[in-house]
């Protein structure tokens, strides 16, 4: 089983003939830090799975950069907007370190049905599965103070806080880089 195989099985019960006929759509691709996946307002039709490196998800708003979101290895990523409905994409998404994907093209991906035929209901599973988790994510600004906020990510993805410039864990969690600063020193010392 190849890795990508493994990442797929991960997120879908599929049987090995129909896992090895889907990764078979994907194709490698690469990034070098700093490079942009997708700009604001391009149209993007793919959907990535990161093998390895980090990209962020972010917008300008009012002249200012907001992280919506830092995926990583064993994530998908993609402008549903732009994927889906053809639309324009809403945010960029930048490498943040060199980064390796697997790649499936828009074409491929509305034909995955006829190599998966329920592929329908595990899309269906699996995108529930990502708005119960922006769900997760929006309660918790709802409900959570600025150090809980950071110790959930800090517990669910602990590599970040070394390998990504803070300022941008700042944003993603919705504070500034000082009460960042302040909470990191709090929960070490």
């Amino acid at each position: 089983m190849s890795d990508l195989q493994s990442y797929i099985a991960n997120y879908f019960d599929l049987k090995p003939g129909q896992l090895k006929k889907l990764a078979e759509q994907f194709h490698p691709q690469t990034l070098k830090k700093d490079a942009f996946l997708i700009r604001t307002g391009s149209y993007f039709g793919q959907l990535s799975f990161i093998k390895a490196g980090h990209l962020r998800v972010f917008e300008y708003v009012d002249g200012k950069e907001i992280t919506q979101w830092i995926s990583s290895k064993g994530e998908f990523i993609t402008d549903l907007d732009s994927l889906i409905f053809g639309k324009p994409a809403r945010r960029n998404v930048q490498s943040l370190t060199d980064c390796e994907l697997y790649t499936i093209s828009k074409e491929r991906y509305r034909n995955l049905g006829t190599i998966v035929p329920q592929w329908g209901e595990l899309e269906k599973l699996f995108i529930a599965k990502c708005f119960i988790t922006l769900e997760d994510r929006v309660f918790g600004f709802l409900s959570m103070t600025a150090e809980e906020r950071y110790m959930q990510l800090f517990q669910y993805k602990k590599e970040l806080f070394n390998q990504v410039p803070l300022q941008y864990l700042a944003s993603m969690m919705g504070m500034t880089p000082e009460t960042l600063s302040r909470i990191r020193k709090k929960t070490t010392s």
